[in-house]
């Protein structure tokens, strides 16, 4: 078992513009995460905030597209790369897999700059208090051949069509579709909002 380990997260900030701060300090800590489906990925992140970030989530929402958005109580969800999940509530950040610690700093880097600009910058956007649409498996594999050909790597269609509405496959991984198709394919996945 991995042993939970504890930093302090004070990340720099650019200090070259005067930007209000919102988010200024929290406290990491790190667990295993054996259910990680990316590979070489094997710790889970949270972080604990010092600083309450209820009221930037709407925000945040509206910036980065979460596809889950509980207003009460506030709580975020958006997929980041390769098939992270983030969660953000009003005292904490989840990060569902990384690599490992030094990943996990520079996510929550990029993160705590999200929190500070769209919470400077509040007046200029429009809260979000809805999710982001997801997208349907059956939709998709009403696009796809329906050839379970394999030459896509999955063993089905329905598979393909299941990592599609995850984000991990595009329209160019199906080497059956036809051009037109495979255009009507990522034309359909392009309404969604996969990877921030």
């Amino acid at each position: 078992m991995f042993p939970a380990t504890h930093d302090t997260g004070l990340i720099p900030t650019v200090t070259e513009r005067t930007q209000e701060m919102l988010l200024t300090s929290f406290t990491v800590e790190f667990s295993n995460a054996d259910c990680c489906r990316n590979e070489g990925q094997s710790l889970r992140c949270f972080a604990r905030l010092d600083q309450n970030v209820s009221e930037a989530l709407p925000y945040l929402n509206a910036i980065l597209g979460g596809y889950t958005y509980i207003k009460e109580p506030p709580l975020l969800t958006f997929h980041y790369s390769k098939g992270k999940l983030i969660t953000v509530d009003a005292d904490s950040i989840a990060i569902n897999c990384v690599k490992n610690p030094i990943e996990a700093r520079e996510i929550l880097a990029w993160l705590q700059q999200e929190i500070n600009t769209v919470w400077e910058k509040r007046q200029e956007i429009t809260p979000k208090y809805t999710a982001a649409p997801w997208p349907k498996p059956a939709n998709i594999l009403r696009l796809l051949p329906k050839t379970d050909c394999g030459q896509c790597g999955q063993p089905t269609c329905i598979a393909f069509a299941t990592l599609a509405a995850s984000g991990d496959k595009g329209a160019e991984h199906c080497p059956a579709l036809s051009s037109e198709a495979q255009k009507e394919l990522a034309t359909h996945l392009s309404r969604f909002h996969f990877d921030v």
